[in-house]
């Protein structure tokens, strides 16, 4: 039979690091599922948008999305890893003790956790992130579409991390340059500093790339006006971008410039 196990924690604890290291060291097929976090007062959930399915999926490319019902049976080997935002631990593990608002997304989906873990509470998980939290709010922003100037994005983020919009505890985007890369983009309070991770896939330099592009923030007294005013200012226009791709274009072979 295959393995599925949910794997709960609380904002920037490490829960889709955890998964993408235990994807990996897997030798059969395996899937992956992001579900909806239930807020609670004072503490709003952070948007999905999809940002850790990309990120997994371009480093894993035969991941398995299990956002629709698989229709035909499970490899033996197969592991499945759902990952969920929750802010406290259930008061036990067993699946039976899952939330019914959670277990009905499960059971949309027909899927059926083995095991649950819980960042904080269980000892195979690392522990050093995971904060408590009393009150926290969410805001975010698609991007798609948009390409970065790469200076304007580094000076972007650093104000962001470091208080220019308001009190920011965790951060996390997916951003595009105009060469085609883009990068995940991840910082933590409680980490000493960001990550930029690039991703395995690079755009081809013919107009603004078609990939899933997200900005999700959480803190307290968050300026989203202040965000999106600074971001609608770090974005490059169709002129410049067509300026850095024409060159792109010129170095390639001409086999590579069909569609």
């Amino acid at each position: 039979m295959s393995t599925t196990w949910l794997i709960s924690g609380p904002p920037g604890c490490g829960k889709t690091t955890w998964i993408l290291n235990t994807l990996r060291e897997h030798p059969g097929p395996c899937g992956y599922l992001r579900l909806k976090g239930t807020s609670q007062e004072g503490l709003e959930q952070g948007c999905d948008a999809g940002i850790d399915r990309t990120w997994l999926q371009d480093q894993i490319p035969s991941l398995e999305d299990l956002s629709t019902p698989q229709p035909s049976p499970a490899a033996a080997d197969r592991i499945n890893l759902i990952e969920l935002q929750q802010f406290q631990a259930p008061p036990e593990g067993a699946p039976e003790a899952i939330d019914p608002a959670i277990r009905s997304q499960l059971d949309t989906l027909q899927l059926r956790p083995d095991r649950c873990l819980h960042f904080g509470r269980d000892p195979e998980l690392p522990g050093q992130d995971t904060l408590a939290f009393n009150r926290l709010e969410a805001w975010s922003l698609s991007l798609h579409n948009s390409v970065w100037d790469p200076n304007s994005l580094s000076s972007f983020w650093f104000e962001l991390v470091n208080g220019a919009y308001g009190d920011v505890y965790r951060a996390k985007a997916l951003m595009n340059l105009p060469d085609g890369r883009a990068f995940f983009c991840n910082w933590m309070v409680s980490q000493q500093g960001s990550q930029f991770l690039p991703l395995e896939r690079v755009e081809p330099p013919h107009g603004r790339p078609k990939r899933s592009s997200e900005l999700v923030v959480q803190g307290k007294a968050l300026n989203g006006i202040g965000i999106q005013t600074t971001i609608d200012d770090c974005l490059i226009s169709d002129d410049v971008l067509e300026m850095h791709q024409a060159p792109m274009r010129d170095q390639q072979p001409e086999t590579t410039l069909t569609r």
